[in-house]
């Protein structure tokens, strides 16, 4: 995966930057360092803050469902560089000629934000004007499943040779289809902050709960903190939602065991241990249970980025 610089300059402290990305059809195809089906090209946005220094600490920031936009991750980017943190922004799934909608559900679904993720990280790694060690990643319900699985080593080291690694990742409502097998060295290391919906019922808090705990009883507890946010329903930050209402066509795991990524073949957290993975099993109980309700909460999504921002500075020295 590599990444070049692109011509265009459309505002001052920005630019148009190109990230050379991997296609990959199953997550299986990827744990055992298949070859990728295909290279796709990922336009994207890199936005410095107005503070004038050295080295930059950056946040890349990954989309939801519907994309990339403006009025969701476009807003909190900006907040993000007020803070002082550079950005990069892009749409994997634009860059693919599909939606998110269209791909929910298929084997190789979240892939294409995970390999993305990665091309950024290495692009900016070899940025002069970014700190290499301080690099973060947050996303937005399927980007916050992004942010959580560019944690796991085994996705690392699948995906970008050397030693580079995010120095942190924040997830804004995850679905919580993903954790990692709980053994040493499952999690890079960096810390993870999870934002979590107290209604948000394609993510019952009970099952990262349960996640959680059969970590620390295997003695390889994962590096992640919650905070959760009562009254929030899933979709919070987005402003284009209306009020609190169910989205029936959606896919959802919310009745699914986790899905639990190691070195070896993927496996289904049952009763607090791994049990080998059954993917029709696994299909049954996602189309048991479709949909979930979602709902944009204004006081919500201004704690909730303070909350990151803090984060972000106190994990990146900023």
């Amino acid at each position: 995966m590599q990444a070049s610089a692109g011509n265009c300059q459309t505002q001052a402290g920005t630019r148009t930057i190109t990230l050379q990305s991997s296609t990959y059809s199953d997550i299986r195809q990827l744990l055992a360092r298949g070859p990728a089906v295909g290279a796709v090209t990922v336009k994207a946005s890199l936005s410095f803050p107005e503070q004038a220094t050295d080295r930059y600490p950056a946040v890349i920031v990954v989309h939801g469902l519907s994309g990339y936009r403006e009025s969701n991750e476009g807003y909190v980017a900006a907040e993000l560089r007020k803070a002082g943190f550079t950005t990069l922004t892009y749409d994997s799934f634009a860059a693919r000629g599909t939606t998110g909608t269209a791909l929910q559900g298929s084997p190789g679904y979240l892939l294409p934000g995970v390999a993305d993720a990665f091309a950024a990280l290495r692009f900016l790694s070899g940025e002069s004007r970014i700190d290499a060690e301080r690099i973060a990643i947050i996303g937005f319900s399927y980007g916050a499943e992004i942010a959580h699985l560019t944690s796991f080593e085994t996705l690392r080291l699948a995906l970008i040779p050397g030693p580079a690694r995010f120095a942190a990742h924040v997830a804004f409502y995850p679905g919580g289809t993903f954790g990692a097998v709980a053994e040493p060295g499952a999690y890079t290391g960096s810390p993870v902050l999870m934002l979590l919906g107290g209604k948000d019922d394609n993510l019952p808090l009970a099952k990262i709960e349960s996640y959680l705990g059969y970590a620390r009883a295997a003695g390889a507890p994962a590096p992640i903190d919650t905070v959760i946010y009562p009254g929030a329903y899933h979709g919070w930050t987005f402003p284009d939602l209306p009020g609190a209402r169910s989205y029936p066509d959606l896919v959802s795991t919310k009745k699914c065991p986790l899905l639990l990524l190691g070195p070896k073949r993927p496996a289904l957290l049952i009763d607090n241990e791994a049990k080998p993975f059954d993917p029709v099993a696994f299909g049954a109980c996602i189309a048991a249970a479709p949909g979930y309700w979602m709902g944009f909460d204004a006081a919500v999504r201004t704690q909730s980025i303070t909350d990151a921002v803090s984060f972000l500075k106190r994990r990146l020295r900023l």
